[in-house]
């Protein structure tokens, strides 16, 4: 099995919003929602998920771009957007993904989730690190 099938794995055993395989091998499981759990492991140590690889619930184009930013080397996605697909592709980041979608959708189901919204015009991947991060 490889490291991506495992962090996979855990995902939908553990019912984890995201898995990371950090680069020392160690694998842990996260819970919250949106870009919390990697905002909070960014701001604990920026360096932290280079050449991690990770297994989200959703991605769309912030988590794209911090993961590009923090150097995450492949990812999978049970739900990614366009926007994040897009970055992903720009930055030669390996990705695969259960469900493909135009845009993550907000809470109500009623348009596209507020941060997608927010930075779906920003091309400088640091300024949303920044604003998330920093």
């Amino acid at each position: 099995m490889t490291n991506l099938e495992i962090v996979k794995q855990r995902l939908y055993e553990k019912q984890a919003s995201l898995i990371v395989m950090f680069n020392s091998g160690e694998i842990k499981e996260y819970y919250n929602k949106r870009v919390q759990d990697i905002v909070s492991i960014l701001k604990e140590n920026n360096n932290a998920l280079n050449g991690a690889i990770i297994a989200d619930k959703v991605i769309g184009k912030v988590a794209a771009s911090l993961f590009t930013v923090a150097g995450v080397k492949l990812i999978y996605a049970n739900t990614i957007s366009e926007f994040a697909i897009s970055i992903l592709e720009k930055n030669n980041i390996k990705y695969e993904y259960k469900n493909r979608v135009d845009y993550i959708i907000n809470n109500s189901k009623t348009g596209m989730c507020p941060m997608e919204e927010k930075f779906k015009d920003e091309y400088d991947l640091t300024k949303i690190y920044n604003y998330f991060v920093k």
